[in-house]
């Protein structure tokens, strides 16, 4: 699969070959579906929490006589049933993550990467490189016409290329290893640098 490499000018600098076994599949939303939950159910806090009726501040003294009274019996305003007493069975901290094997979290990083190609949403340039000015780089990113745009470029990122691409909303530049399945889905166009290709397609063989 062969795509043509771009400048941050729009100037054309050649092409790359990409492999099919990355950005050729036919994308399948039920793989794509499954790490994306596992991704935002490990990112879940967890911290929700009520108070039982152990944990309640009323009074724990007997609200009325056992017998006689033609109500249910009670022993003090704590109980669920009450206004303000301890929630029953409530959520309490805890995790929400769970397991995906390596397998098949790789699987669906070549599932992202295709569905962008096949979208026609991949772009690839030369090299994430800039000055660090971010009114030159914001006009590169409108003149390209990118509105919401993750780059992932090789092992490490330009620091200039970031320092300049952070006060520009809908730009967003990511290490190869950061990338993920949810951050590539959520933005409108990839970005790929010719290092990034490379040591994507490394991580990924």
């Amino acid at each position: 699969m062969k795509l043509d490499v771009i400048k941050l000018d729009g100037k054309k600098a050649g092409s790359v070959e990409l492999d099919e076994a990355l950005f050729g599949l036919e994308p399948r939303a039920d793989i794509l579906h499954r790490v994306v939950r596992w991704q935002r159910n490990n990112a879940q806090a967890g911290t929700h929490k009520v108070k039982t009726r152990s944990e309640t501040s009323y009074s724990t003294k007997k609200i009325y006589r056992q017998k006689g009274t033609g109500g249910a019996r009670h022993g003090d305003r704590n109980a669920p049933i009450f206004r303000k007493g301890g929630i029953y069975k409530g959520p309490t901290p805890r995790s929400h993550g769970h397991d995906l094997t390596k397998k098949f979290r790789k699987l669906g990083l070549k599932h992202a990467l295709s569905a962008k190609a096949k979208a026609g949403e991949l772009v690839v340039i030369e090299d994430a490189a800039s000055e660090g000015k971010t009114a030159a780089l914001a006009k590169q990113v409108k003149d390209l016409g990118w509105k919401r745009a993750l780059v992932i470029d090789g092992a490490e990122v330009n620091e200039n290329f970031a320092r300049a691409a952070k006060n520009i909303d809908g730009l967003d530049i990511l290490p190869t290893m950061g990338a993920n399945v949810y951050d590539i889905l959520k933005r409108d166009t990839l970005v790929l640098t010719k290092a990034g290709v490379e040591a994507l397609e490394a991580r990924l063989k």
